[in-house]
């Protein structure tokens, strides 16, 4: 994958708020946030061009170039953080004021028919058959009308950091999808199971906030 364009866009956009949540979140003083941020470029650009390109219509090339934004601080930092601790690290590095922008935008078009008409096209492209690094899903609509399910059968995230020796916090990244859900406002983010805890499958299930049926 080219470093030039998004994955080069996304450093600038996320390097100072995954540096602040080095301080805020795991104790790291001033220069020690700003030595692994120095030392975690070099290795986010590596990562990045040893990935494949992902085809124009796979839209989970965001996903895997935020797991090498993590990855590559994971990789420098000073100590290994528990699941917790990551969790708690990836998502205030991740939702700063442009991606709360982005989750507010995405949420006015949460099941609209080109949402809807979004995540058939994906689950149909399954791009994870062609790309390790990417995904295949099922879109399945619930049957009552209050939203739908992407169900996950291989992740472009657990093998990337299976490949790094950081598989065990996979969970970390999970979380976001609650986070930013809620961030969207316009549905409750539910899930039983995922593939990094041994499940059959991810659900992703979006349901539409206050459905009465």
């Amino acid at each position: 994958m080219k470093y030039s364009g998004m994955p080069a866009g996304m450093w600038i956009l996320f390097k100072n708020s995954f540096q602040k949540a080095l301080i805020n979140d795991l104790g790291y003083d001033f220069s020690g946030a700003k030595r692994i941020t120095k030392a975690a470029k070099p290795r986010y650009r590596e990562i990045i061009e040893k990935l494949p390109e992902f085809e124009k219509e796979d839209r989970f090339k965001t996903n895997i170039v935020n797991c090498a934004l993590l990855t590559a601080f994971l990789l420098n930092m000073d100590r290994r953080p528990s699941v917790e601790e990551a969790t708690r690290y990836y998502e205030h590095a991740m939702t700063n004021m442009a991606t709360k922008i982005f989750c507010r935008m995405g949420g006015k078009k949460k099941f609209t028919d080109k949402d809807i008409e979004g995540m058939k096209k994906t689950a149909s492209l399954r791009a994870g058959d062609r790309n390790p690094y990417s995904w295949n899903m099922d879109y399945l609509p619930y049957d009552d009308n209050s939203g739908y399910e992407s169900r996950f059968y291989t992740c472009g995230i657990c093998a990337l950091m299976k490949e790094y020796g950081f598989y065990d916090l996979v969970p970390a990244m999970c979380h976001l999808d609650y986070t930013m859900s809620e961030l969207g406002g316009a549905s409750d983010f539910v899930r039983e199971y995922t593939l990094a805890s041994g499940g059959p499958y991810c659900d992703c299930g979006y349901k539409k906030k206050g459905f009465t049926g």
